[in-house]
């Protein structure tokens, strides 16, 4: 089943991300990989296209999991989590309607 991660920055996000980013992207190129990942991103705090500029808010993660156990255990697992830079990570059951 798809599972919505969404995690929101902590306000001192912006210190906490630079060291746990690598570790971070590994994560997401393994999950990649895996055939699972449907989509993931940043959430940018404005409308500039350059997270640089914008700002980052916080991300977004759809992917395929067994249970939503199994998709809260791998967020909260996430290098993002340790370092501080999510203060807060909702997973949610998601159900695919319209888009590629």
């Amino acid at each position: 089943m798809l599972y919505v991660i969404i995690a929101e920055d902590s306000a001192d996000s912006p210190s906490r991300r630079p060291a746990a980013r690598p570790a971070h992207m590994e994560r997401m190129q393994q999950f990649q990989a895996t055939g699972r990942l449907v989509i993931s991103g940043p959430m940018l705090k404005t409308d500039q296209p350059d997270p640089a500029v914008a700002g980052i808010a916080g991300s977004v993660i759809i992917g395929e999991f067994e249970s939503l156990a199994a998709a809260e255990a791998w967020a909260t697992a996430d290098p993002y989590v340790a370092a501080g830079a999510w203060s807060k990570v909702t997973v949610r059951p998601y159900h695919k309607g319209f888009g590629k």
